[in-house]
C-alpha cells in the first residue's frame, strides 16, 4: 500500500503547486505515521525458548525454527498442499523442503526482518497437526 501511495505521490507532483491542491506529504502523513502497523513484533530470546518448549521436535536455527518430519513421499505431498492452503488463509508461510523420506519445514517472519514472531509458532502448531493428519509415519 505504501508503495502504491508513493507512486501516487510521484504521479501527482505536476499538480503539487496548483492553488487548489495540498502537499501530498501532508495528505499522506497519517498513513506514514502508522507505517509499521501490522508488522509482527519479534520475540525475545527468552520468549522463543519458552515457546519452543511447547513444540516438541522443533528447534531454533538462527532466526528461524525448523523441524524434520519422517513421512512417506506421497503423504508429504498431500500435507504440503494442505499446508499451502492454510498458509494462504493466515497470510504466513513456511519454507518446505520435500525429500523421498522426509519433509523439512522452516519458519521465520519475513515482514519482521526475518525474525521470529508469535505467528511462526502458531504456524508450527498448524503444520504439526496437518502432518499428523496425513499419517506421518517413522520409516524404521
Amino acid at each position: 500500500m505504501r508503495r502504491e501511495l508513493a507512486t501516487l505521490e510521484r504521479a501527482m507532483r505536476p499538480w503539487h503547486d496548483a492553488p487548489a491542491g495540498r502537499d501530498p506529504a501532508e495528505i499522506l502523513a497519517p498513513v506514514n505515521e502508522g507505517a509499521d502497523m501490522g508488522v509482527p513484533k519479534p520475540l525475545s530470546d527468552e520468549e522463543i525458548t519458552e515457546r519452543l518448549a511447547g513444540l516438541p521436535g522443533w528447534e531454533r536455527k538462527d532466526d528461524q525454527i525448523t523441524r524434520v518430519y519422517e513421512i512417506r513421499y506421497h503423504a508429504a505431498v498431500a500435507a504440503i498442499v494442505t499446508i499451502a492452503d492454510r498458509s494462504r488463509r493466515i497470510h504466513h508461510h513456511a519454507d518446505l523442503d520435500l525429500r523421498i523420506d522426509h519433509l523439512r519445514a522452516s519458519i521465520t517472519t519475513h515482514d519482521a526482518g526475518y525474525r521470529l514472531t508469535a505467528a511462526d509458532f502458531d504456524l508450527a502448531q498448524r503444520i504439526d497437526a496437518i502432518v499428523a493428519a496425513h499419517r506421518a509415519l517413522p520409516l524404521d
